[in-house]
Protein backbone atom coordinates (compact mmCIF):
# COMPACT_ATOMS: atom_id res chain seq x y z
CA UNK A 1 0.00 0.00 0.00
CA UNK A 2 1.30 3.40 -0.84
CA UNK A 3 0.82 6.55 1.21
CA UNK A 4 -2.25 7.71 -0.73
CA UNK A 5 -4.07 4.46 -0.14
CA UNK A 6 -3.13 4.56 3.55
CA UNK A 7 -4.37 8.15 3.83
CA UNK A 8 -7.62 7.26 2.04
CA UNK A 9 -8.16 4.25 4.31
CA UNK A 10 -7.44 6.39 7.37
CA UNK A 11 -10.03 8.97 6.22
CA UNK A 12 -12.58 6.20 5.71
CA UNK A 13 -11.95 4.88 9.20
CA UNK A 14 -12.27 8.36 10.71
CA UNK A 15 -15.56 8.88 8.87
CA UNK A 16 -16.85 5.54 10.18
CA UNK A 17 -15.85 6.49 13.73
CA UNK A 18 -17.62 9.84 13.42
CA UNK A 19 -20.73 8.12 12.06
CA UNK A 20 -20.63 5.65 14.94
CA UNK A 21 -20.36 8.49 17.46
CA UNK A 22 -23.32 10.30 15.87
CA UNK A 23 -25.45 7.14 16.00
CA UNK A 24 -24.42 6.49 19.60
CA UNK A 25 -25.41 10.01 20.63
CA UNK A 26 -28.72 9.70 18.80
CA UNK A 27 -29.50 6.41 20.58
CA UNK A 28 -28.56 7.93 23.96
CA UNK A 29 -30.93 10.84 23.36
CA UNK A 30 -33.71 8.46 22.36
CA UNK A 31 -33.21 6.24 25.39
CA UNK A 32 -33.10 9.21 27.75
CA UNK A 33 -36.41 10.47 26.31
CA UNK A 34 -38.06 7.08 26.79
CA UNK A 35 -36.68 6.50 30.28
CA UNK A 36 -37.34 9.96 31.61
CA UNK A 37 -39.14 10.39 34.94
CA UNK A 38 -42.00 12.45 33.48
CA UNK A 39 -43.70 9.35 32.16
CA UNK A 40 -43.44 7.51 35.46
CA UNK A 41 -44.79 10.57 37.32
CA UNK A 42 -47.78 10.69 35.00
CA UNK A 43 -48.32 6.98 35.54
CA UNK A 44 -48.14 7.43 39.31
CA UNK A 45 -50.65 10.30 39.18
CA UNK A 46 -53.12 8.26 37.10
CA UNK A 47 -52.71 5.27 39.43
CA UNK A 48 -53.29 7.50 42.46
CA UNK A 49 -56.43 9.00 40.90
CA UNK A 50 -57.85 5.55 40.16
CA UNK A 51 -57.05 4.38 43.69
CA UNK A 52 -58.66 7.44 45.30
CA UNK A 53 -61.82 7.07 43.22
CA UNK A 54 -62.14 3.38 44.08
CA UNK A 55 -61.58 4.03 47.81
CA UNK A 56 -64.09 6.90 47.80
CA UNK A 57 -66.67 4.70 46.04
CA UNK A 58 -66.04 1.95 48.58
CA UNK A 59 -66.53 4.35 51.49
CA UNK A 60 -69.63 5.94 49.98
CA UNK A 61 -71.17 2.58 49.17
CA UNK A 62 -70.27 0.23 51.98
CA UNK A 63 -69.45 2.49 54.92
CA UNK A 64 -71.94 5.33 54.54
CA UNK A 65 -74.55 3.73 52.22
CA UNK A 66 -74.75 6.99 50.20
CA UNK A 67 -74.34 5.28 46.82
CA UNK A 68 -76.13 2.06 45.90
CA UNK A 69 -73.80 -0.95 46.06
CA UNK A 70 -74.56 -2.07 42.49
CA UNK A 71 -73.74 1.39 41.08
CA UNK A 72 -70.44 1.57 42.94
CA UNK A 73 -69.51 -1.94 41.79
CA UNK A 74 -70.32 -1.06 38.18
CA UNK A 75 -68.23 2.11 38.40
CA UNK A 76 -65.41 0.10 40.00
CA UNK A 77 -65.51 -2.44 37.16
CA UNK A 78 -65.48 0.40 34.63
CA UNK A 79 -62.45 1.97 36.32
CA UNK A 80 -60.60 -1.35 36.41
CA UNK A 81 -61.39 -1.86 32.71
CA UNK A 82 -60.06 1.60 31.88
CA UNK A 83 -56.91 0.88 33.88
CA UNK A 84 -56.37 -2.41 32.01
CA UNK A 85 -56.74 -0.61 28.67
CA UNK A 86 -54.25 2.02 29.89
CA UNK A 87 -51.75 -0.71 30.83
CA UNK A 88 -52.19 -2.46 27.46
CA UNK A 89 -51.54 0.83 25.67
CA UNK A 90 -48.39 1.49 27.72
CA UNK A 91 -47.13 -2.04 27.05
CA UNK A 92 -47.86 -1.60 23.34
CA UNK A 93 -45.78 1.59 23.24
CA UNK A 94 -42.92 -0.14 25.04
CA UNK A 95 -43.04 -3.16 22.71
CA UNK A 96 -43.05 -0.89 19.67
CA UNK A 97 -39.97 0.89 20.96
CA UNK A 98 -38.19 -2.43 21.58
CA UNK A 99 -39.10 -3.57 18.07
CA UNK A 100 -37.69 -0.35 16.65
CA UNK A 101 -34.43 -0.77 18.58
CA UNK A 102 -34.06 -4.41 17.53
CA UNK A 103 -34.86 -3.58 13.92
CA UNK A 104 -32.24 -0.80 13.93
CA UNK A 105 -29.66 -3.15 15.40
CA UNK A 106 -30.46 -5.82 12.83
CA UNK A 107 -30.13 -3.29 10.01
CA UNK A 108 -26.79 -2.07 11.36
CA UNK A 109 -25.45 -5.61 11.86
CA UNK A 110 -26.44 -6.52 8.29
CA UNK A 111 -24.75 -3.34 7.04
CA UNK A 112 -21.55 -4.20 8.93
CA UNK A 113 -21.66 -7.79 7.64
CA UNK A 114 -21.93 -6.47 4.07
CA UNK A 115 -18.94 -4.18 4.57
CA UNK A 116 -16.92 -7.04 6.07
CA UNK A 117 -17.77 -9.28 3.12
CA UNK A 118 -16.76 -6.54 0.68
CA UNK A 119 -13.48 -5.98 2.53
CA UNK A 120 -12.77 -9.72 2.58
CA UNK A 121 -13.50 -9.94 -1.14
CA UNK A 122 -11.16 -7.00 -1.83
CA UNK A 123 -8.46 -8.54 0.31
CA UNK A 124 -8.85 -11.93 -1.37
CA UNK A 125 -8.91 -10.31 -4.79
CA UNK A 126 -5.82 -8.20 -4.12
CA UNK A 127 -4.02 -11.21 -2.59
CA UNK A 128 -4.70 -13.30 -5.67
CA UNK A 129 -3.44 -10.67 -8.09
CA UNK A 130 -0.13 -10.39 -6.19
CA UNK A 131 0.45 -14.19 -6.15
Amino acid sequence: MDEQEMAARERELLEEIEEYNRERDQIRKMLSRVGRTGYSRRDAIVNSIFLVIVVVLFLLSFAFHLVPTVVSLEIGVLLVSIKIVWMIYAQHKFNHFLFWILHSLEYRVNDIATVLKENAAKRDGSGRSES
